[in-house]
């Protein structure tokens, strides 16, 4: 089951199921438990990573001690792979949002890989290049939004990529703690708090712990624009 959904990212986009098998042997499990922080912003990039369990968050830290939380990834996407085209010290923080299982590849390794199969740097550039395009999103909507709209969209976004249909609506077991979601979002945790308590009253969402269903998924869409 790990390795179907290892297999998704782009990594491995269009080669040949022996190749694949064979490159995915050679890669290392890493697991980790929530909070656990598997490298820190500013230490050496040398190695990409494909999450198969679990989600990782990728934050900054301000020289004034406050936080942002750039990403939050799971099972299928990869992080890491900026180090194969500008090798230098990591641009974030990832660490644990709950118990993750990984799969790493060392940078010589992949350098090594691409050589062989230059196809597979069309892939990862197309990664990087959405990953830029969700960030350039970001800025703009810290920019021409209000938090409220900015909650919308990352309770839409979460649910794009892990939200599960019930009979309610859709499910999204987020792992995040209020703190977290405040930081994903860019604003206070209870300016944030309060915007959530808003949609819950409309019944537009209902809270869960750590997860959130979605219960009116076209309002939310309006006041995401």
């Amino acid at each position: 089951m790990d390795d179907e959904v290892v297999l998704k990212a782009p990594l491995f986009a269009t080669m040949e199921p022996d190749e694949t098998r064979k490159l995915f042997e050679s890669m290392a499990k890493v697991s980790l438990t929530r909070g656990e922080v598997l490298f820190h912003e500013g230490e050496p990039g040398d190695r990409l990573y494909v999450i198969a369990r679990g989600k990782i968050k990728l934050g900054r830290r301000a020289p004034d001690g406050r936080e942002n939380l750039l990403s939050v990834l799971g099972p299928g996407e990869m992080f890491g792979e900026l180090s194969l085209f500008d090798p230098g010290p990591r641009t974030a923080t990832a660490s644990a949002v709950s118990d993750a299982l990984l799969f790493e590849l060392h940078n010589k390794q992949l350098v090594e890989w691409v050589g062989e199969h230059p196809v597979v740097s069309t892939h990862l550039l197309r990664a990087l290049a959405q990953r830029l395009r969700r960030t350039n999103d970001t800025l703009a909507d810290l920019v021409f939004s209000d938090v409220p709209g900015r909650v919308a969209k990352a309770l839409l976004d979460l649910a794009h990529r892990f939200g599960e249909q019930t009979a309610d609506g859709v499910r999204v077991a987020h792992d995040l703690t209020q703190e977290e979601l405040a930081q994903l979002v860019g604003a206070s945790r209870e300016t944030v708090n309060k915007a959530l308590a808003d949609f819950t009253s409309r019944g537009w969402v209902r809270r869960e712990g750590r997860a959130v269903v979605l219960l009116d998924m076209d309002r939310l869409e309006r006041r995401a624009r």
